[in-house]
Order: structure tokens, then sequence, then C-alpha cells
């Protein structure tokens, strides 16, 4: 019989996982329809150049470096916040 690799148990973190995975899509969310509104409202705004590229091109790359950014962060909190919460839980069955 194959079985789980290893024994799941609770994740204290997951409530604040929760809630910051909510509101960073929200963040990105009300950028993204910026994008959205920015080509549906004026067009030639994002026909601007900027440099070699126009306004659309460099708007539509920060979108997705800033869904890294958003990725990078979240992972990073939500690491912190397994390591700080599940490690408590250890240490008092560890006295038990």
């Amino acid at each position: 019989m194959h079985g789980p690799a290893q024994e799941w148990k609770k994740d204290n973190a997951s409530s604040l996982k929760e809630i910051l995975g909510k509101w960073l899509f929200f963040i990105y969310a009300i950028i993204y329809v910026g994008f959205i509104v920015i080509n549906v409202a004026s067009p030639k705004f994002m026909s601007v150049d900027v440099g070699s590229l126009n306004m659309a091109i460099v708007y539509g790359f920060g979108l997705i470096i800033f869904a890294m950014l958003l990725a990078f962060a979240f992972n990073h909190v939500s690491s912190h916040a397994e390591e700080l919460l599940n490690t408590e839980e250890e240490e008092e069955e560890d006295c038990e």
C-alpha cells in the first residue's frame, strides 16, 4: 500500500496564509484592472514610447514582475509563519 511520504499535521499558519493570499490577490487585481481600464479608456496612452518600447509592453512586463515579487513575498512570509507557528506546537508536544 502506498501512503503519504510523511505524516501531515495541522498547519497553524493556514489562516494567516489565507488572509495574506487574498490581500495580495486583491492588490494585484486592482493593478491589473488599471491596466485594462487604461487600455479601454485611453489606448493612445498605451502607445506612448518608453525608451524603445511602448507603455503597454512596459506595463505588461511590470505586471509580470510584480506578480513574481508578490509570489516571493507570499512564500517568504508564509515560510516564516509556518516555522514560528508550527514549531511552537512541536515544542509543546515535546514538553508533554
